[in-house]
Parts: structure tokens; C-alpha cells; sequence
């Protein structure tokens, strides 16, 4: 982990943890016992996860002899460092203040826990099943039409610091330097994959391309798919919404009657495929380092987004209630997206340029997706009528 000039300040555009208002009189040691010893909530607050969720995760990294007790500092401490740096965006002068050790120090034991995390990581990352996902089959509004779906694929943009000489391909289209992640998750917000260091430059396309072709790739089970947004093309394994016709929930007020098949495809779309908001959401509100971007070599840039999103998914299955998680169930995440001032959705009116995929497809297949695309909104819209004259 590299020092910077932005670390003299210690806090990179973040809040400052109220812990380091009023605990310079402890060491780090004293301050990892006062919080662990305290009500979960305080764990939760520094740390980012409950404390029965943080002591298990230190006994896997111990069972598996990935972290060890040093003389001075127990694997408890080594991982509340690691954690306490991204969840509040803190930089290396912040935390020696806090627990009272060199730069070189608390540097050593971020990467180590962060190595460690990696070596695990792919444990925390599970395949869709090949049951039919409960939000969509207890739900009419997406049941039986999107029975064979099995998750959302959207990427993300997460700021990035590289030297002068390597930021013209990480500049995106805004103009800001980031790293293009795509991430495919389930409907109970979990990652089934995740594809981190794609410079911000490149297509959204070009990176799910990717995700498809190389080694560890992103597994499609045999006659499901993945919705995605229009940054991609309708394709085997992917259904995408209609192109030219609204997409946004905000675009339909309250008891309006859809006009079409495709406008009422579209939405009910939308509303599922919103996982991708909320597991983002989610992740960025747990570990803000993912906010800006963190003056460290970019290969633990790059380390850093697969290993918050890997922790997300182990928090997730042994806490799912937590009260991070809360905030991004459907209902309450509705609630915080209506609070907020509208934003510009950008839509898609012409095909997607699909000179970036390079799978290949029998020649039938793309247009057998399209067909699948239109039965499943000709089905919803046959049902959705006979419903509205029932009414």
C-alpha cells in the first residue's frame, strides 16, 4: 500500500469515524477490545459487520492459515484494520493515529488480510441454482414469464488512481478515471461474478465479452439467462430490454395502464433488473472506499472491488437482516430512490454495437433470443389484459 500526499490528511473524501474523535488515548488493541466487547451495533458501525459475523471470519482465515497472531497484533486487530480502513475510506495516517502503529505496519497487515480474503474469495461466490428464484415465483407480477431467470449483469464504474502515462484508456465518457467492474447477481443480492480492472474506457460490451471468454468466465446455466440493461445487445443467455420504448419506473405513475406489450415488458424488466441498483448500493454503503478512489498500485485497486464484493456475499449469508442490508430491501430502497432528485436515465434508441463480442453463436440463436424475448412479453401482455377486464 503506497503512500500519497492525499494520505498526510489521513481521510480521503469520506466522513471521519466518530472513533477517532475521541480515542487517541487508545491503542489499537484496546480500541478493538472496547469495540468487540461492546453491542453488536458499535462492530456493525467500526467494522462493518456484526460481531458473531466478524469472529467467524477470523476463524476461517485462521483455520485455513491465512492470518496468524503476530507478538503484537492478534488476527482480530490484523482484520479490524483491514476493515476499518474501506468501510470508512480512511488512508494510512488516519489509522496509525487510531491504533497507534508505524505506516509500515498497518500497510503489511492490509495487504495481508486482503491477500487472505482473496485466496477465499472464490468460496463466496456461488453459481445461480437451478431452482426458480422466490422473487420471481411468488411474485405474478414476473411469474411464469421470467421463470428461467436467474439473475441480473450490469457493470459499474469505481474510481481509480493510476499514474499520468496510463490514464488515457481508464478515462470514460464522463471524463473521470475508473475501472469498468461487471458484476452478475442474484435477486437476494448476492454476486454470482464479478470481473474487476477493465479500464473505464471500455465498452460495457467489451467487458462482458470478456467475463464470457476467459478462463474463470461467467457461467450461463444451460437454458437460462440474465437480464440486462440496454448497454448490452438481446443475446443467448441475456434478454435486454426493448429498445425506443420507456424504461424507468419513474416513467410510470401509479394506476397507469401500459399501452403495449413491449411497454409492459420493459417495465416489469426494470423492476427486477433493479437488483443491480440495490446490490450496488448496498456495497458502496458498506465499503465507501469503493467511492473514490484510493491511492494505492492498481493491481490492489483492483484486488480491493473483488474482495468488498466477496465479503458482501459472506455477510449476506451469515447476516442477511443486518441493518446495512435493510436499507436496500425492495420497499425501502423505493423509499430512499423517490427521496432522491430524478436522474437522467440515458436510453438506448439504436441496436446495440455488438463489434466488441466475440462469442461465438450459432446463426439461429440470436434470433431465437429475440423470440423468447417476445413470447415472454406477449404472454404478460395477454394475461395483463384479461386481468384489466376482470377489474
Amino acid at each position: 500500500m503506497e503512500s500519497s500526499d492525499d494520505e498526510k490528511d489521513g481521510i480521503y473524501g469520506n466522513f471521519v469515524p466518530k472513533e477517532l474523535g475521541h480515542n487517541f488515548a487508545l491503542n489499537g488493541t484496546k480500541f478493538v477490545d472496547e469495540v468487540l466487547n461492546g453491542q453488536s451495533e458499535r462492530c456493525l458501525e467500526n467494522f462493518r459487520m456484526d460481531k458473531p459475523v466478524f469472529y467467524k471470519l477470523c476463524d476461517i482465515l485462521q483455520g485455513k492459515g491465512l492470518l496468524r497472531h503476530t507478538n503484537r497484533i492478534k488476527i482480530e486487530e490484523q482484520l479490524a484494520i483491514f476493515l476499518f480502513i474501506i468501510g470508512h475510506n480512511l488512508r494510512t495516517r488516519a489509522v496509525q493515529e487510531l491504533f497507534r502503529y508505524s505506516g509500515e505496519t498497518i500497510s503489511r497487515h492490509f495487504n495481508n488480510v486482503l491477500n487472505a480474503i482473496m485466496a477465499i474469495s472464490l468460496e463466496f461466490f456461488q453459481p445461480p441454482g437451478s431452482d426458480v428464484p422466490p422473487e420471481i415465483s411468488q411474485d405474478p407480477r414476473f411469474y411464469p414469464y421470467f421463470k428461467d431467470c436467474v439473475g441480473a449483469v450490469d457493470g459499474i464504474h469505481v474510481p481509480v488512481m493510476v499514474g499520468v502515462d496510463e490514464q488515457g484508456p481508464f478515462r470514460n465518457k464522463n471524463g473521470l478515471l475508473s475501472q469498468n467492474v461487471l458484476a452478475a447477481c442474484s435477486f437476494d443480492l448476492k454476486f454470482h461474478y464479478v470481473l474487476a480492472g477493465w479500464e473505464g474506457s471500455a465498452s460495457d460490451l467489451r467487458v462482458l465479452n470478456s467475463a464470457l471468454t476467459r478462463r474463470n468466465k461467467l457461467q450461463v446455466p444451460e437454458g437460462r439467462y440474465y437480464l440486462v440493461d440496454n448497454k448490452y445487445a438481446n443475446m443467448p443467455g441475456f434478454i435486454a430490454p426493448y429498445l425506443g420504448v420507456s424504461y424507468n419506473s419513474n416513467e410510470f405513475p401509479s394506476g397507469y395502464h401500459h399501452q403495449d406489450a413491449k411497454e409492459l415488458f420493459n417495465q416489469r424488466h426494470f423492476l427486477l433488473r433493479n437488483a443491480t441498483d440495490r446490490i450496488f448500493g448496498a456495497l458502496k454503503e458498506r465499503f465507501p472506499i469503493l467511492m473514490s478512489a484510493p491511492p494505492y498500485p492498481l493491481q490492489t485497486q483492483v484486488k480491493l472491488v473483488v474482495a468488498a464484493c466477496a465479503l458482501h456475499n459472506y455477510i449476506r449469508r451469515e447476516k442477511p437482516d443486518d441493518m446495512l442490508f435493510k436499507m436496500y430491501e425492495p420497499q425501502t430502497a423505493l423509499q430512499i430512490q423517490e427521496s432522491l432528485a430524478p436522474q437522467e436515465v440515458e436510453q438506448a434508441i439504436m441496436p446495440v454495437d455488438t463489434h466488441d463480442l466475440e462469442v461465438a453463436f450459432e446463426a439461429e440463436q440470436p434470433e431465437l433470443s429475440s423470440q423468447l424475448r417476445d413470447s415472454i412479453a406477449t404472454e404478460m401482455w395477454e394475461n395483463y389484459i384479461r386481468d384489466l377486464a376482470v377489474v
